[in-house]
């Protein structure tokens, strides 16, 4: 057998270090599984030899201010340069966008300006990203706000050619998501509505983003 020098990675191998930035919803709260979207879209790509390792960082109430502090540090923590450097490790960073930025008051223009500067930091670290954006409230007019919300985020998205999931144009209705919400008495979905997100994010290129396929 011919011998390989150490820590070389064998092709197709790496391992795909997840690191996830946002919100309760990123973390899964409500679900009774523990779950969350991002586990249930991380499990169905998730190969025989585990090569897929998450590491969230998720913060109750996060805005696209508080993520534009916070990202630099929470990603950095997170990364293996020296494995990446050899082949071992790829990293990924996953973004999921909640609706705070309504609560909290902040402008579109300021939202815009946020989540630039995170996805540009990304790219300078030459680490790709995914976004999802906030889901649909079961208040209309606060729904009406996260809409527009949602599209300021994906334009900067698109400007980046970063892929985007607008889960507020996909769910605001939807009959599932909806009574989902309805049951847990606050804007925080339970099983049903956190696999409709995890099938927006598996049909919307997640894997293609993991590299899983």
């Amino acid at each position: 057998m011919e011998d390989r020098p150490l820590h070389t990675a064998v092709p197709g191998t790496a391992r795909i270090r997840v690191i996830a930035l946002g919100d309760e919803l990123l973390a899964g709260a409500g679900d009774a599984r523990a779950l969350g979207w991002l586990g249930r879209a991380v499990a169905s790509e998730q190969d025989p030899a585990a090569r897929i390792e998450l590491f969230t960082a998720a913060l109750p109430g996060e805005t696209s201010a508080s993520l534009g502090e916070r990202w630099d540090a929470a990603v950095s923590e997170r990364l293996d340069p020296e494995a990446q450097s050899a082949g071992l490790l790829e990293h990924r960073v996953v973004i999921g966008l909640g609706s705070s930025d309504v609560t909290s008051g902040i402008s579109l223009a300021r939202s815009r300006l946020n989540l630039a500067k995170v996805l540009d930091g990304l790219e300078r670290l030459r680490i790709p990203s995914f976004v999802v954006g906030p889901p649909p409230s079961l208040d209309r007019g606060r729904t009406a706000s996260i809409r527009e919300l949602s599209a300021a985020f994906e334009d900067v998205c698109a400007r980046r050619r970063v892929p985007f999931i607008d889960t507020v144009g996909a769910l605001d209705g939807h009959d599932q998501w909806t009574a989902d919400l309805a049951r847990s008495g606050r804007d925080l979905p339970g099983q049903t509505g956190y696999g409709l997100i995890a099938w927006l994010a598996l049909h919307g290129g997640f894997g293609e983003f993991l590299g899983s396929r």
